[in-house]
This record gives C-alpha cells, structure tokens and sequence, in this order.
C-alpha cells in the first residue's frame, strides 16, 4: 500500500506550475461525446478521475486517444452502448455527467450511481428534477440512474439548492432540447463557465454562465471542438496554503487570480503577504498567522473543497478560530487525525469547528480520509516537527497530479514509499 513518508520542518520556497481543473475537465470530457465529429481536449489533468472516465467511455465506444499526457482525441461517432456501469466509475462523482451527455444526444442513458470522497450526502434530486424538467422519465433501478425521452423540450428550471453537478447536466441536457430553457439560481463556479465555454465551441447557444441565470437556446448538433481547460483553482489554493503553514515563499504559477479572490482574501487575513500578477500569485508566510472565521459558500464565496487545507492553517494560528462549513455535512473527518498532531479543535454540530491555535504540529502516522483532507494532512505533515506517514494516498491521487514531485521541488522532503523497508530507508536518509 502506497503511502507518503514526510519529515516536517522544510519552509517551502520556489515555483510550482498549476495543472488544468480537474473539477471542469470531468464534464467537458463528458460533453465531448455529445457530437459525431472530433474534439481535441488540452490541459487535461493526468489525476485517477480523469484516466477511470476516459476509460469507461472507451468502453462504450468512444475513441479515445492520448496525444500526451495532458492532450487528449475523443470521437463519441460510435458509441455502442449508452449503459455506464463498471466497478471503476462507480468510484468516481463524476460518473453523472454522462447522464446529462448520452441523454441529450441519444435521449436515453443509463449511468451507475456516483461514489467519490465520502464527504456527506451528495443528492441527486436536483438533477432528476431537471431532467424531468425538460421531459425526461428517470428512474433509479439495479444501482442505475436511467433516463429516457422521447423527445427533450427546453423549459424553465429553479434548482431548489445551488448545486455544481446539476447545474452542470442540465445545462449538457438542455442544450440539445427543443426551444429555450432557462436555469435558475445556478451554479457559478468557474468550472461551470468552463463547461459553457466549452460548449459554446462546439455550437452550443448559452448565455448567463457565471451568474445565477443561464439561458440556453436548443441546437439540432453540436460539432467538434479544440478546447484548452481552465487552471485548477483548488490546486493553486492548496499550494497557497502550503507556503502559509510551512513558513514558505511560494509563486503559484499558471493560474486566473479572479477565480483565487476568496482564498486569497483569508490569506492576507491571517498574515500572510500575497502579490499578484496576470497569472501567478506569490504568496510569503514570514509572520506568525493570526485567527480569523471561515464560512464555505458556494462560488465566489470560500470553496468547501479548501476548507480542510484553511482548518490546517488556522490550528496554527494564535487566538480562536471559527470554520463554519454549510456545503456537506461530513468534511471534518479529518479532524482526529490533525488532533494527533497536537491541535486543539472541537467540532460541534458536524457543521462547525472551534480551534484554539497551538504553537506547532508533531509528526504521526496519519489517513487519508478523503481527497481535499488528504491534501490538508500533507500540509500539516510538512508543517510538523519530526516524521510524519500519510496512508490512504489513492485518495489524493484522485485530484492531484504528481503532488509528491511538485512539494520536493519546493524543498519538501516526501516520498512515496511502499514497504517498511522503503520507509526505514527515508528515516535514514533524512535523519
């Protein structure tokens, strides 16, 4: 079992270049099945979410080729099966974009029901509602979502909750239904104007992306597409907090600060010095961090995807600090492990986090609950006195391409060992 072994103590300094969203490259691989004609995707994160979709859309016929690591050829003209169930994809969240995708093109799909961190109850109700919406009959049968139609008709659609994932199928439904459909109080993150954008190039008729109105007008096709994806905005932010809590000199290369505006802002809060330019941030950690409160909202507001990573932070900060997280209802699993280390939190409510700040981390062995706090518990590794092991890595892997290699070159001392032995061998090597 492959686990990371950490010694602690190392200010992080240097330049780290940010790979594409994974959280936007999920739906635009899914979308780019919706046309007969080819679509070329670039800056495609090489992560485990990303490699088990383009698998399991391999194995319904989609063409898929890798031009290298980061470009990918897809062709959806073939597809010979429009059910997506095998043991890998139901690992994954993202395994519902197909829905949206097969549903608008075919107007029929069968997807196996998401999995993912288990970070709380993640419904679905949304969605169905929206398909339902525009004519659709689905139906939950066999561990299935499985959606038909005899015919997609545009319609007006108020999302109950702000919810990413729905907003995001619907829209993929929606654009290849007859007439106008309006989505109300929609998602805007970034990825979601990400998957507009991405449509768009392809002949899609949206506007409104970025707010909480989207408009769409219906196309009889889409047609094919080169397509760049957006930077990855947790990824930047857990490396910004990475310099705060190892006392480091970071400059987060490759990124859009607009998208970074709230994880910035708590940053400077808590001390540290930020200096943006087009597209890097340098983030300096020389003074001791200060308290603050943190309330996770749905974008532009604090992403829940940075609550971990933030909480790491705070628990090293002087006075009291409040995290609030109001997204899921189960994100703070991680917090025993951090309690190990030496910090003083409460969690009240499974909503809430009290944390008095301590003066430092200690080193202990340590799981990976799930992505985003397997990350955090990385930061609070690096930040620890003495050696630190970090299992459950698989999680990690899910969101964050060559993590281990990107913190050596900022001085980090990791590795991934696999054996006791390997793990005695860095206990030697770094004293």
């Amino acid at each position: 079992m492959e686990q990371y072994a950490i010694k602690g103590g190392n200010p992080l300094v240097g330049e780290v270049e940010i790979g594409g969203a994974k959280n936007a490259a999920l739906p635009i691989i899914a979308a780019s099945v919706m046309t007969d004609d080819t679509v070329y995707i670039d800056n495609i994160p090489d992560v485990r979410d990303t490699q088990v979709l383009l698998k399991a859309m391999e194995n319904i016929g989609v063409f898929v080729k890798h031009e290298n690591r980061h470009k990918v050829t897809i062709n959806g003209a073939n597809i010979h099966s429009l059910v997506v169930d095998d043991e890998y994809i139901r690992k994954i969240r993202a395994s519902y974009y197909l829905i949206g995708a097969l549903l608008g093109k075919y107007k029929h799909a069968e997807v196996a029901l998401p999995g993912g961190c288990d970070i709380g109850c993640r419904a679905i109700d949304q969605h169905i509602k929206g398909f339902r919406a525009l004519g659709t009959e689905v139906y939950i049968e066999h561990g299935l979502i499985k959606t038909r139609a005899k015919r997609l008709v545009g319609s007006h659609i108020y999302m109950d909750i702000v919810s990413v994932g729905a907003t995001i199928n619907v829209m993929m439904a929606a654009v290849l239904a007859e007439g106008r459909t309006i989505i109300e109080n929609a998602a805007k993150e970034p990825h979601v104007v990400d998957l507009a954008n991405f449509l768009n190039s392809m002949g899609a008729e949206i506007k409104g992306a970025g707010t909480d109105v989207i408009r769409i007008r219906g196309v009889q096709k889409l047609h094919g597409s080169d397509y760049t994806i957006i930077p990855d905005q947790i990824e930047a932010g857990t490396f910004m907090f990475a310099a705060a809590v190892t006392k480091g000199d970071i400059v987060v290369k490759n990124v859009i600060p607009k998208h970074l505006e709230s994880i910035s802002a708590k940053l400077t809060e808590i001390g540290c010095e930020l200096k943006e330019a087009d597209d890097c941030i340098r983030v300096v950690s020389s003074k001791p961090l200060v308290h603050t409160h943190v309330k996770t909202l749905p974008y532009p507001g604090f992403p829940t995807d940075m609550q971990p990573q933030i909480t790491v932070a705070l628990a090293l900060s002087r006075g009291t600090s409040i995290v609030t997280e109001s997204i899921f209802e189960n994100r703070f699993k991680y917090v025993d492990e951090l309690i190990k280390m030496g910090a003083n939190i409460k969690v009240e409510g499974g909503d809430t986090a009290i944390i008095d700040g301590v003066p430092k981390y200690s080193g202990a062995t340590l799981a990976a609950p799930d992505l985003r706090a397997g990350a955090a518990l990385v930061l609070a590794a690096l930040a620890a006195e003495g050696l630190s092991v970090v299992e459950d890595i698989h999680y990690i892997a899910r969101g964050y391409e060559d993590f281990h290699l990107k913190l050596q070159n900022l001085g980090a001392q990791i590795e991934v060992v696999n054996s006791e032995r390997e793990l005695q061998r860095f206990k030697l090597k770094v004293g």
